[in-house]
């Protein structure tokens, strides 16, 4: 079983653009999102010894609650909704940085609960993801690389993507989101090009469009983070280097494996920073 067929795997949520479109009149951002998943991320995984209950492990484990989880509280709410008795618990191997810009705790909780309407035979329904957070709807249909817009509520499939390889990179620094929309300037910017509906024929073609997109919250976050300006000056040899999300994740897109593999090696040698290099997944066959 590959990382895309896996419903227990967290990948990261990679935004490879984020234009602001707006404010609503009760404080939610509207946006627009080109999201990708990387072929990194956490593990999910259901135990039967430990009704309820969630044990987690591996190196970003520090800092987390089992008590009080975006886990615990997604798998509540749809065994909840359904009416169904939590017979079993969670064990998850935490691999990804906390509060990055990636969707991490999203994409765990995502991943709880398609193993838990599996075990149930059950939907996850759209309005129920969205109430535990604007991200868990896009990363529900992980690893399907989704356009999303709106409040996180609007997913779209994309045309094709091609073959592209990303090396992501966190200096260590936990940004808050809130404060990074509070620095935000203009929330209602021009908006860049749209998708072409045929998709791209080539690396280069992807390029080209993405250099004309943009994240909006990559400059109140670097404001606040002085060190995102660090990794992507590091990132500069990239095709397209940008942050993720509200920061500080940032990433490099390259067309291959072995070059994204060379820069990575290049810039962990002489940091002390989480470096990473995974593809680009996409839905499986």
């Amino acid at each position: 079983m590959t990382a895309a067929d896996d419903p227990g795997f967290a990948p990261a949520k990679i935004n490879l653009t984020l234009h602001l479109e707006g404010q609503r009149s009760d404080g939610y951002h509207l946006l627009r999102s080109l999201v990708v998943f990387a072929g990194v991320g956490d593990q999910v995984r259901i135990v039967a010894d430990d009704p309820g209950g969630l044990k987690i492990e591996g190196r970003f484990a520090a800092g987390l609650q089992s008590t009080d989880n975006l886990i615990t509280r997604a798998v509540t709410a749809l065994a909840s909704h359904h009416s169904q008795t939590i017979d079993f618990g969670f064990r998850l191997d935490k691999q990804l940085p906390l509060a990055s810009g990636i969707g991490g705790g999203s994409s765990d909780a995502a991943a709880a609960l398609r193993l838990s309407a599996r075990r149930w035979g059950v939907d996850v329904p759209g309005d129920l993801a969205l109430s535990l957070g604007a991200d868990i709807p896009v990363c529900l249909h992980a690893p399907t690389p989704c356009l999303m817009s709106g409040i996180g509520d609007v997913l779209q499939t994309v045309p094709s993507l091609p073959e592209c390889w990303l090396v992501l990179i966190n200096p260590g620094v936990e940004v808050s989101t809130a404060e990074v929309f509070a620095g935000v300037q203009d929330r209602n910017p021009e908006p860049g090009p749209e998708l072409p509906g045929t998709g791209f024929n080539s690396f280069a073609d992807f390029r080209e469009w993405l250099a004309m997109q943009r994240n909006d919250l990559q400059a109140p976050a670097e404001a606040i983070c002085p060190e995102i300006g660090i990794v992507l000056g590091q990132l500069a040899r990239a095709p397209i280097a940008r942050m993720s999300g509200s920061g500080a994740t940032c990433f490099g897109l390259f067309p291959d494996k072995d070059t994204s593999s060379e820069i990575a090696r290049e810039i962990a040698k002489d940091n002390d920073w989480w470096v990473a290099v995974a593809e680009v997944l996409h839905a499986p066959a």
